[in-house]
């Protein structure tokens, strides 16, 4: 299929996302070199008014806008399915959220970040935002150093090279080499598929003045589930590509083992200690975040940092535990072997 004129294929995985889908897509078609791009939305089965309101989209803008069935779900899938099907004559491949607000002229920003640098790949930070007493105590844990532990992408500041950060425009010669995400990943694709590229000798450049708005999770359980998937993710990555733990990720894998501890509490009092310590540092981020931002709604986010700790590193032990037992040692190569590769 040829798309005559553009150069840019822009895919939005999607599943439920009828609050947001819209406001995505408008912002993009506005975007400066909007003629350049065609927007494919990757739906993985929404059940509530997504597909609809996409499809008003698909007939409004002929030719620049398509609806797509992911049956993979998730957006590891719903990417790599979008390039199989239309990624023949583009030059670039931009990945959004459903679930984000973008600046005006993203996608023109991001190419002349790329063409100026020479990146294969460019990456923007992110930070969240929330509306509504709990999901803005959740917004300020996660853009809190607490929450990410200063990872780049999650704090905006100077653009340099960096080795991960939130996806957003990708060489698409580049991104087909190396396979394009691994479909098995339901999380941590970005960071798997970012190692991937650099052993293959890619240049990721963060754009630090391109920062997105990101809207998080409402509720406590539903952030339980993520982080737990993150967990997960990264460890699935770690033990396929034996890639080192930095400390900020190695301290949330400390706290199941705390609650573990905590149990004993009533035979031996002093193993509530660590437990009790981390428990005490989150109430008094959460107070202070609170406190600096004059708001009780963001001392909320004590609970949210209680709630990404823990799953997070429950989710990472419980992917360890349930390999072989010849992965624990030293935390080998996931048995599945190489990274999925796609027909793209």
């Amino acid at each position: 299929m040829r798309f005559e004129g553009k150069d840019v294929l822009v895919v939005i995985p999607c599943l439920n996302e009828e609050r947001t889908i819209a406001g995505v897509l408008d912002r993009l078609l506005s975007d400066d070199q909007e003629e350049r791009c065609f927007v494919v939305v990757s739906d993985g089965g929404s059940a509530d008014l997504t597909r609809p309101i996409v499809r008003r989209y698909e007939e409004q803008w002929p030719g620049r806008v398509a609806l797509l069935d992911n049956p993979g779900r998730y957006q590891s899938a719903a990417t790599n399915i979008a390039v199989e099907r239309f990624g023949e004559d583009f030059r670039w491949l931009v990945r959004l959220d459903a679930h984000s607000v973008y600046p005006k002229n993203y996608i023109s920003r991001l190419i002349r970040a790329a063409l100026e640098r020479g990146a294969d790949s460019v990456v923007v930070p992110m930070a969240t935002v929330g509306s509504g007493c709990l999901q803005l105590g959740i917004a300020a844990a996660q853009n809190s150093r607490f929450g990410t532990g200063g990872a780049a992408h999650r704090h905006p500041g100077r653009s340099r090279w960096v080795e991960h950060g939130h996806h957003a425009l990708f060489d698409l010669t580049k991104f087909r080499q190396v396979g394009g995400y691994d479909a098995t990943y339901t999380h941590n694709e970005d960071a798997e598929l970012d190692h991937r590229l650099v052993k293959a000798g890619a240049k990721i450049w963060l754009q630090g003045d391109l920062q997105i708005s990101y809207i998080p999770r409402r509720d406590l359980g539903a952030l339980f589930k993520q982080y737990f998937a993150y967990g997960r993710g990264r460890a699935r990555t770690v033990m396929r590509h034996r890639a080192p733990l930095r400390v900020r990720q190695m301290l949330p894998l400390l706290v199941p083992v705390a609650v573990l501890m905590a149990l004993a509490a009533p035979w031996f009092p002093l193993a509530a200690l660590p437990a009790a310590v981390w428990l005490t540092a989150c109430a008094l981020i959460g107070l202070s975040i609170g406190v600096r931002r004059r708001s009780v709604c963001a001392m909320s986010s004590a609970a949210a940092l209680v709630v990404m700790h823990l799953a997070w590193g429950l989710g990472f032990q419980v992917q360890v535990l349930t390999r072989r037992p010849d992965v624990l040692k030293g935390l080998a190569p996931d048995p599945a072997g190489q990274p999925v590769r796609t027909e793209v």
